[in-house]
C-alpha cells in the first residue's frame, strides 16, 4: 500500500525492488485517491509498475471505503483454502459469557474513543436462556474512579444506553437470537491488578 498524495519514499522503493529481485508478486493499492491529483496517480502507478513486479493495481481510498471492496475480494480469491478450525456454526473460540463481554467492550471503544476505554473491563454476570430461544445478558462494566464512571453513563445516561444498544445488535447479529442486555457501571478498584482476571481471558498477568 502506498500513499497517492507522495512520492516514492526510499523504504517503498527498496521493498519493491526487493520484491522484484525475489520474483515475488504482489497487489499494488494505491491510497488516498480521494485526495490525489489525477495525473500525479496515473504516473504513480505507472512508476511502481516499471519497477515492481505486481499482477494487479487497485485505487482506493481508506477514508471512504471506495474500492477497499475490491481489494479483499482479490486477496480472498487467492487465499488457499483449509481445514475448519471450529465447527461451522461456532462463532468464536470464546466461551459464551467472555464472547459476550468482548462485544460490548468493543462497543465501549467504539463509543469512547479515547477517553476511558483501557481501563475498563466487561464481565457477564448472569446469563439466562428462555424457552422461545432469547437470552437474559446482565453484565458489568468495572472501572476505578467514579469520574471514568460518569464517563461511560454519560449525560442523562444516554453514553451507555447507546453502548448498550449497539452491544445488544451485535449480539442478536451474532448469535441470531433475541437478545435482551442489561448493563450496570460499577466502579471496582484496583481490578486492573486481579491476577485471575487475566488468566479467564486467556493471558499471562506477568507476561
Amino acid at each position: 500500500m502506498v500513499d497517492a498524495t507522495h512520492r516514492i519514499s526510499d523504504d517503498t522503493r527498496q521493498i519493491v525492488e526487493g520484491l522484484k529481485r525475489a520474483g515475488r508478486k504482489a497487489i499494488l493499492a494505491l491510497n488516498k485517491v480521494d485526495i490525489a491529483r489525477k495525473d500525479r496517480l496515473l504516473a504513480l502507478a505507472k512508476e511502481l509498475n516499471e519497477i515492481g513486479n505486481f499482477s494487479d493495481t487497485f485505487m482506493i481510498s481508506a477514508e471512504s471505503g471506495d474500492g477497499v471492496d475490491d481489494v479483499q475480494n482479490a486477496l480472498a480469491a487467492r487465499a488457499p483454502e483449509g481445514p475448519w478450525l471450529y465447527p461451522e456454526d461456532q462463532l468464536s473460540d470464546l466461551n459464551d459469557r467472555l464472547f459476550a463481554s468482548e462485544v460490548t467492550r468493543e462497543q465501549l471503544f467504539l463509543k469512547l474513543r479515547q477517553e476511558v476505554p483501557y481501563a475498563l473491563a466487561v464481565d457477564t454476570v448472569e446469563w439466562e436462556e428462555f424457552e422461545n430461544g432469547a437470552l437474559r445478558i446482565r453484565q458489568e462494566v468495572l472501572v476505578e474512579r467514579d469520574s471514568q464512571r460518569a464517563i461511560v453513563i454519560g449525560k442523562g445516561g444516554a453514553m451507555l444506553k447507546a453502548i448498550g444498544q449497539a452491544a445488544r445488535q451485535e449480539l442478536e447479529r451474532q448469535l441470531g437470537r433475541r437478545v435482551h442486555l442489561f448493563i450496570d457501571v460499577v466502579v471496582k478498584k484496583g481490578w486492573s491488578e486481579e491476577r485471575e482476571r487475566y488468566a479467564s481471558w486467556g493471558l499471562d498477568y506477568e507476561a
